[in-house]
């Protein structure tokens, strides 16, 4: 795909991955708009626009359906019939099975699983008209071998990739890719209530490449899937080796 003039929106778009993709796909002429819960969504809108790029920013909490529908019918109506669409969006969700929390699970469910399900079939029929496009859902290297205490977010980051291949495999005649990336151990803020001995442990142990991965590291792996027109239905696991570790 020729990404110039494309239009995308980004959901989890203020920080991290979601905002280096965001950055990236500027960079490169893509016209934006950025999806984030919280009030400082305009803040990556003007960072955008500082480097010449074209963006528009909601604040929407996407774990209403409603919510989903009413970003992607503002995109188009402000920017254009949608080419890509990348559901970085999702939050922590922690508790083992004996203690998670209820309004937890569910919650996960609706800003990681749901979410993609309404934005999707939201999106695509604007995909439709442009005659294809690319979806990017951001699972997790936690939905591949799981985690300790974070039940609820193994589980949905888990469905991620197969609602990835079931798509793709579905929209494959409109010339719609819909791939999933799998991120491990990146240096974002979501990683902040790790210790250093944690940090050191993740270095030292579980990482083969002995780093924490980059949000930028992430990103250009999405624009590559976005680009190339012969991948679909694969779930991309950037983690440094860690998935690949028996011990």
């Amino acid at each position: 795909m020729d990404i110039k003039n494309k239009v995308a929106l980004i959901t989890g778009g203020t920080h991290g991955i979601g905002a280096q993709t965001a950055l990236k796909l500027a960079a490169e002429g893509v016209k934006l708009c950025v999806v984030a819960r919280n009030a400082d969504v305009t803040q990556i809108e003007k960072e955008i626009k500082a480097i010449g790029g074209q963006c528009i920013s909601i604040a929407a909490d996407l774990s209403k359906p409603d919510e989903c529908t009413r970003v992607v019918n503002k995109t188009i109506e402000l920017i254009g019939p949608i080419d890509i669409l990348v559901h970085s969006a999702g939050s922590a969700a922690p508790g083992s099975l004996l203690n998670v929390a209820s309004e937890t699970w569910y919650n996960a469910f609706d800003i990681h699983v749901h979410a993609a399900f309404h934005l999707c079939r939201a999106a695509v029929p604007s995909m439709k008209t442009k005659g294809g496009g690319s979806v990017i859902l951001i699972s997790s290297a936690a939905g591949i071998r799981g985690v300790r205490n974070a039940l609820a977010y193994a589980v949905v980051k888990g469905a991620l990739p197969q609602f990835a291949r079931a798509m793709a495999f579905e929209l494959g005649d409109d010339n719609i890719k819909v791939n999933c990336v799998s991120p491990g151990v990146i240096r974002t803020r979501f990683q902040d209530y790790l210790t250093q001995e944690q940090v050191k442990n993740n270095i030292e142990n579980r990482i083969p490449l002995h780093h924490e991965g980059k949000p930028e590291d992430v990103a250009d792996a999405i624009c590559m899937l976005i680009k190339n027109d012969f991948i679909t239905g694969e779930n991309l696991v950037i983690d440094g080796g860690m998935t690949m570790r028996i011990v």
